[in-house]
């Protein structure tokens, strides 16, 4: 017979002991699963605790009533999906544009008519239709500008993408502004992500466009990442996933300061309740307003479409919510401030709860 199958229960723990390992049923064994279970409660807290934290105080920021007045202020603007600019729309799709925009506080609608080509060219064959969409807009709805929306993907994460530290890209990107602006657009509404906060080549690159903008007395715009909720809280995300999603405050500032509008895209939050979504935009309604100066228009982005995947839940970022949150965010920190709107992301992707939305808790 084996030895170890002939060994009684204090020997096998004796010798589990000489070994260096407890036996399941010793006095050794209990306290070492005691021990266990201990630790990984602490790890569980230490992680929840800051978490519940966080998520209770974004509720209690989304406590209280806007004050009186914080409604739109007629600066308001919408994305437009690339259909309008390629040859799939119509007339007729103009004129049930109009119709749904009639009274609301629209007045920038920034179509994309992009991408931009990794070294910042841009074909003219990706928007053969934008002469007619602009005419058409101006017939039927006299006094709104329509912008071209243009974007790219930055190698900032990858190998792959444009390189806005290359003088020449960013001379391509200039020129693709002068040739998209001859086009009849009343500006240029740039997308460029993922943006690192405090990238100076942007800044340059915003300089040298505001120079061109500025001469043809057209808008320059651009969508911005999220502010840090919490001090150089994009550094810790950074380092820790690889993609630093926001931008300090004092670099929204900066970009603020070059641009005519500055679109913050105040969704994919990774929020799971309307409480906590809706007091986050407030958080980032505070922080931007603080830092944007009264010459430029500051736009909260509104979540005008609908998924459920990581970073972004469909029964927690809601319009009303988003509303409510930028009320909130306005009343607490520049109730009167005029240049202020909410942007719509996007058309195509739109409900009818959220055009209603909009319109009674936003535009009335």
């Amino acid at each position: 017979m084996d030895r170890a199958e002939g060994t009684t229960p204090t020997e096998a723990a004796a010798e589990g002991a000489v070994q260096g390992t407890a036996a399941p049923g010793s006095v050794e064994g209990k306290r070492r699963r005691r021990w266990i279970g201990r630790t990984a409660l602490a790890v569980v807290l230490v992680l929840l605790v800051p978490l519940l934290s966080v998520l209770t105080a974004l509720r209690v920021n989304y406590m209280g009533d806007p004050a009186d007045g914080t409604r739109t202020r007629d600066r308001d603007a919408l994305w437009l999906g690339h259909a309008w600019v390629d040859g799939r729309k119509k007339d007729a799709d103009v004129t049930a544009l109009a119709r749904r925009l009639q009274g609301t506080g629209i007045r920038d609608l920034y179509v994309h008519s992009g991408p931009l080509e990794h070294d910042g060219t841009l074909p003219k064959s990706v928007y053969p239709r934008a002469r007619w969409f602009i005419d058409a807009v101006h017939e039927k709805l006299p006094g709104l500008r329509v912008q071209a929306f243009l974007g790219d993907v930055l190698a900032s994460e990858n190998s792959e993408g444009m390189r806005l530290g290359d003088p020449g890209t960013r001379a391509a990107v200039v020129r693709s502004a002068e040739q998209i602006l001859d086009t009849g657009y009343e500006g240029v509404h740039f997308d460029l992500e993922p943006m690192p906060s405090g990238d100076r080549d942007f800044l340059t690159l915003l300089d040298s466009l505001r120079r061109e903008t500025r001469s043809r007395d057209a808008q320059l715009s651009v969508a911005a990442h999220q502010i840090d909720p919490l001090p150089a809280f994009h550094t810790l995300w950074g380092s820790v996933t690889g993609h630093p999603k926001w931008w300090s405050q004092e670099f929204f500032g900066q970009v603020a300061r070059r641009v005519d509008q500055i679109a913050m895209m105040s969704y994919d939050t990774m929020q799971p309740l309307e409480s906590t979504y809706g007091g986050y935009v407030a958080q980032q309604t505070s922080l931007a307003l603080e830092v944007t100066p009264p010459s430029t228009d500051l736009l909260m982005g509104l979540p005008f479409f609908h998924e459920n995947r990581f970073g972004h839940w469909n029964h927690a970022e809601t319009v009303p919510a988003a509303v409510r949150g930028v009320r909130l965010g306005l009343s607490r920190t520049d109730a009167d401030r005029a240049r202020f709107g909410v942007a719509l992301y996007i058309d195509f992707a739109a409900t009818e709860a959220d055009w209603r939305a909009y319109e009674e808790d936003w535009v009335r």
